[in-house]
Order: C-alpha cells, then sequence, then structure tokens
C-alpha cells in the first residue's frame, strides 16, 4: 500500500466496468499515459478482488451498476484490503443515494461515465495526489443533499479550528499538498490533522468526513463552479 505522501510513479490504476467497450476504452487511454501502469481491466468486482494485485491499486475506475457485487459494495471491499486506495466511480447514475451511499463507503470521487479522455486522465491525476474529482453536476447533487434545513445543530465533535480549516477544505476537494500550502503546514502536519478528523468524526474516509461534517453543520456547504 502506499500513503497519500507516496505517491508511485507510473501512478497504479485499475478498472471495473462490466460494459466492454467502455472497459477497452478507459484501457486505451491510460495505457496512452506514461504516468500510468494499468494493473488490470476487470469486469466485475469479484474478478478484481481475486487479482493478486488489485488491492495494490493507487487509483481505482469503479463502475456502480456491475453484475454480481455493486460497485458500492465493491468500494467497502477494498478499502478494507487497501484504506489508501482512491476510488473514482464512473456511472451513468445519478442518483442522490447512490452518490451518497458511495461516498460514505469510501468513494473519493464520483465522474459520470460520458466523461472525456482528457478529463479523465486529470480526475485519475488527482485522486492520486489527494483530491476528490467530481462532475460539477454530481458536485451540487451532493452539496443540495446537505442544503436541507436542520431542526437542530449537532455538537462539533470537539474539532479544533485547524482541524475544521482542513476539514473545509477537504470538502472543497483540495489536495494535500494544497491544503497544506494554504493553511502553511506540512503534508505530514495535514495527514495528521485528517487523522484527528476522521478519529473524532467517526469516519473511515474523505467522503464519510466531510459528508458528517456537512450533516452536523461543523462545515458550510463550499461552493460548486462549473
Amino acid at each position: 500500500m502506499t500513503s497519500p505522501t507516496t505517491t508511485r510513479n507510473p501512478i497504479w490504476v485499475s478498472i471495473v466496468e462490466d460494459n466492454r467497450f467502455v472497459r477497452e476504452g478507459w484501457a486505451a487511454t491510460l495505457k496512452g499515459e506514461e504516468k500510468f501502469r494499468l494493473i488490470g481491466a476487470f469486469g466485475s468486482c469479484e474478478e478484481a478482488l481475486a487479482h493478486e494485485s488489485f488491492a495494490d491499486s493507487e487509483v481505482v475506475l469503479m463502475d456502480i451498476g456491475l453484475p454480481g457485487i455493486s460497485g458500492i459494495e465493491g468500494v467497502r471491499r477494498l478499502k478494507e484490503l487497501n484504506s489508501d486506495a482512491a476510488v473514482i466511480m464512473c456511472t451513468v447514475y445519478e442518483d442522490d443515494q447512490k452518490i451518497f451511499d458511495a461516498l460514505c463507503n469510501g468513494a473519493t470521487g464520483y465522474l459520470l461515465k460520458e466523461v472525456t479522455p482528457a478529463d479523465l486522465v486529470k480526475a485519475i491525476k488527482d485522486a492520486a495526489a489527494g483530491g476528490s474529482p467530481m462532475t460539477p453536476n454530481i458536485a451540487r447533487k451532493v452539496i443540495a443533499s446537505f442544503q436541507k434545513p436542520k431542526v437542530e445543530k449537532s455538537p462539533d465533535h470537539n474539532l479544533t479550528d485547524r482541524e475544521r480549516e482542513v476539514l473545509v477544505l477537504l470538502a472543497e476537494g483540495k489536495s494535500y499538498a494544497t491544503i497544506a500550502q494554504q493553511l502553511f503546514l506540512s503534508v505530514d502536519g495535514v495527514v495528521s490533522r485528517i487523522r484527528k478528523i476522521y478519529e473524532k468524526l467517526q469516519a473511515h474516509s474523505r467522503g464519510e468526513a466531510v459528508a458528517k461534517g456537512l450533516a452536523s453543520g461543523i462545515i458550510e456547504p463550499p461552493a460548486v463552479t462549473s
């Protein structure tokens, strides 16, 4: 496994997609990039999880509507094997609950399959660097799901001001390096504070921490631009 501060070069990437044409198209795009090493292009989670090197993936492109084990469950199983893996959900679904479930299970980003090859490459690089790539209309749905009126504001879980600042930047999809630069911290300092945030919020991923932070009113939804 790799930590957020030790990104491989090339980046180890896997694809889990049951549509052969989409799978082969993504694979061809990645093979044309020197910065990527394609571990495998799998038609199901079962096939991927059985592969000896799948758990070593740094970034995974994961479909949701897979036969057998769904992509949402696949995210959870992969994160149990490699908590550092960044999983980008690539799907035709814009269902709010599927988006929420995928993020809470540990997904890092969420893209629609209409994404261009250039945007797909950028999303993988961003995810490997600690970012949360997300198609703008999907980001709007995620934020809208947390903009419902709250009857009562929940406790702040004893987050420090600096931890809250880090959580805000996580919600904006910023990479660890960018957060460190904006807050005048080392990357290790950012990672340390993120671990504390996870512990206090009882979260296991960036998506879950952001979801709990927004739902409890600790942070406000970030502005989304197209």
